[in-house]
């Protein structure tokens, strides 16, 4: 995980902020994550996740992984160069979502394409499960990977909520009756709330529409914003909530649930889960042998998380007109240490070894070491990054044996002595 090492000095980060970039980026996410260093543009919908960015998607990896390891689920990783014989086994090989590839020997024939850039790895996973799963004592099981995906993308815009290349969790699990798929599917229901509040995030769980590939209506988690593709209606009160696409409930009305008020609001999918049921076992002839030895299909379920995606809307609900506001548990470093440029050499020694101290008491420190970059312009950056906590040093703080503490998300300043920084940061971060 990113936090392997504990401190970075910002004068050996790579990246640099930035005051302009392109018209394009509309999205405050992207020019936000853009302006702080976190992401490069390569193309429309595809991104490089740089230094401070990658700590970000690593730390909500190690959050996804704590939670659904915690519901049974074990980790794998699969290819994204996916034949098409998975794909044309249900009939979604070639679907204008995918990226197909053609190798050298079809190249004459784009029809011919061989393989699919993997948008979804359903078929590939039951064709393995297929391999090992022959019993009823084999179940249930729950199998996740976080991948790069690939879809096929007309208008990829809003930075990183709608891409064409993006980082995505997806778990499948497989059950020998539809009453133990829905046990599990309520497990990973609260996993994945854990999940988005430890991320800072509180979405409403939502019924949405089925598909021709799932058994009943799928769940959406939808954190409301202006800026979210989706609409969705809700009680204000209980929260119970339905994608517009499917949804009969009217704004304003009462809730026939709790008799709150109904209300119609963009939303943005941070995550889903879908009860598959048997259509991709049974396309792939995974059955198990029940206690009386009858041979039956598996019951499959299938969760996903877009981990991208996620980063995005975190910094579209925590952000201000200075920048980002990164909840604790994903910032990419919990502090951010700033000294004001003196000639008392004093300053930078005492800065120094606090440096030290904060990376020996295991406190994730970035520090603004630079020399050539002013103390306003410091300050621009630290409140553009968005780490929790700012740690300042002076010729003032100093002389009084302090320094300035500052958290994020308030505009309160405290001097705070230099002997108990340590015990002070670790109730704040």
């Amino acid at each position: 995980m990113a936090g392997c090492f504990i401190g970075m000095r910002q004068s050996q980060l790579f990246t640099k902020t930035l005051k302009n970039i392109s018209a394009e980026e509309t999205s405050k996410n992207a020019q936000l994550l853009t302006r702080g260093g976190f992401i490069y543009k390569n193309s429309a919908g595809v991104y490089s996740y740089l230094p401070l960015g990658f700590r970000v998607i690593e730390k909500i990896n190690k959050i996804i992984r704590e939670e659904i390891n915690a519901v049974g689920g074990v980790e794998i990783f699969m290819p994204a160069l996916v034949d098409k014989k998975y794909l044309e086994a249900t009939g979604r090989f070639g679907l204008q979502v995918a990226y197909n590839v053609i190798t050298k020997d079809d190249i004459d024939d784009a029809k011919k394409a061989s393989f699919s850039l993997g948008w979804t790895h359903e078929e590939v996973l039951t064709a393995i499960a297929s391999k090992y799963i022959s019993s009823y004592k084999d179940l249930p099981v729950a199998l996740y990977q976080i991948q790069t995906k690939f879809r096929n993308e007309e208008r990829a815009k809003s930075g990183l909520l709608r891409g064409r290349e993006f980082l995505m969790k997806d778990l499948y699990s497989f059950h020998v009756s539809e009453k133990d798929l829905f046990d599990y599917y309520e497990k990973v229901k609260l996993a994945y709330l854990r999940i988005f509040n430890r991320c800072d995030l509180y979405p409403l769980y939502t019924i949405a529409g089925g598909g021709e590939f799932t058994m009943t209506n799928t769940n959406e988690f939808q954190i409301v914003s202006e800026v979210g593709e989706d609409t969705v209606l809700y009680c204000d009160k209980c929260r119970y909530s339905e994608n517009s696409e499917i949804s009969k409930l009217k704004e304003g009305d009462k809730c026939l649930k709790c008799g709150g008020k109904i209300l119609k609001e963009n939303a943005i999918e941070v995550g889903n889960i879908f009860p598959l049921g048997t259509k991709y076992s049974t396309a792939f002839d995974l059955e198990f042998a029940d206690e009386q030895g009858n041979k039956k299909s598996v019951v499959m379920g299938s969760y996903g998380i877009g981990i991208s995606r996620l980063m995005g809307t975190v910094v579209e609900i925590h952000s201000d007109d200075s920048g980002i506001i990164w909840p604790k548990e994903i910032a990419p470093f919990s502090a951010h240490l700033i000294y004001l440029s003196s000639k008392d050499s004093k300053i930078k020694t005492q800065s120094d070894e606090i440096y030290k101290v904060l990376q020996k008491s295991g406190i994730e420190v970035l520090y603004d070491d630079r020399d050539n970059v002013s103390f306003a312009e410091k300050l621009k950056d630290a409140d553009l990054i968005g780490i929790p906590v700012r740690i300042v040093l002076s010729e003032r703080t100093v002389s009084r044996a302090s320094v300035e503490l500052k958290e994020r998300n308030k505009s309160d300043i405290a001097l705070c002595s230099i002997k108990s920084l340590v015990n002070s940061l670790k109730t704040l971060v």
